[in-house]
């Protein structure tokens, strides 16, 4: 089995939606990679909580298969997130941020986290990055994501760690961020000038593009009936994306294309409710259904 290391957040979220608030929930981009990824293969996780994250959480996380040797529990608070969404669900409003423990965090990896086949760098400083990238044998796959705070603070730092990367999965407004540019076709020629081989572009409701060269791939979203809480969507869709690329080892352009369809399944069944309650009782059998109802969607004849 092929060993994927995610290395990101794990939080307490307190978020509001139109349709409903919750309190102190689980979150964080690492334990929404890890769940969607844990359905795939097997995932290693490397994250910092405080002293008064719930031990349910983490045995919610063991109970899926996680391998939690790389999680820290430092003196402290837990990394706090506070958001609300407007009607049009696209985008959250933080309102409060209170990094606590991953203020200090450095990483170190165990023994058998420093060799992985595929490496996930989650929404994170690009020094803390970095650091694991330093730490690390070069995986066959590397993988980031990272948010307009860093692109706008620390955006130098953020194109060294781009220079060893395989895969970038951002969102358009961050696409745009990093590229300068409204145009995401001339963002995306930028952005792998600059390093990555691939660059994925998550927009929300309208689908995702990737682009590689010369080649564009683009697909829709899953269209939902209900859709209450997007929270961890992008990280979910993170997931499901290395976690099925973990699963086969195929990193032909097809397979790439199958992966992004898996990780816009997961990223659908996150958003059905809250935290991480809809991934709780998932079954893969759902998955696979999902998956094939997506290929019929999308299904059309060529011209005669």
């Amino acid at each position: 089995m092929r060993q994927l290391l995610v290395v990101g957040t794990m939080a307490l979220d307190t978020v509001r939606t139109p349709f409903g608030a919750a309190t102190e929930v689980l979150g964080g981009s690492a334990t929404y990679f890890a769940t969607a990824a844990s359905f795939f293969a097997n995932v290693n996780l490397l994250a910092v909580v405080g002293e008064d994250f719930p031990e349910a959480h983490i045995a919610f996380l063991r109970n899926r298969g996680v391998d939690l040797s790389g999680l820290e529990r430092s003196k402290g608070k837990t990394f706090r997130w506070h958001g609300d969404y407007t009607s049009q669900l696209n985008e959250a409003r933080t309102l409060e941020t209170h990094l606590n423990v991953l203020e200090s965090f450095r990483p170190q990896l165990p023994a058998h986290y420093r060799t992985p086949e595929l490496l996930f760098l989650g929404n994170i400083d690009p020094e803390i990055q970095m650091e694991v990238l330093n730490q690390v044998t070069r995986p066959q796959i590397v993988a980031c994501d990272t948010m307009n705070f860093w692109i706008d603070g620390k955006r130098d730092m953020l194109w060294d760690v781009l220079k060893n990367i395989d895969v970038l999965i951002i969102n358009d407004a961050e696409a745009r961020a990093l590229g300068q540019d409204s145009n995401l076709v001339k963002v995306a020629r930028v952005i792998l000038e600059r390093g990555p081989k691939y660059l994925i572009i998550k927009r929300g409701e309208y689908g995702v593009l990737m682009f590689h060269g010369t080649h564009v791939f683009g697909t829709l979203a899953f269209p939902l009936e209900h859709v209450l809480d997007p929270t961890g969507a992008g990280d979910t869709f993170s997931g499901g994306f290395m976690g099925y690329l973990a699963s086969t080892g195929d990193w032909s352009d097809a397979g790439l294309r199958r992966a992004i369809i898996f990780g816009s399944v997961m990223a659908s069944f996150t958003v059905e409710s809250f935290s991480l309650d809809r991934l709780r009782a998932l079954q893969y059998s759902d998955i696979e259904a999902r998956f094939r109802a997506f290929k019929r969607l999308a299904h059309f004849e060529d011209l005669s």
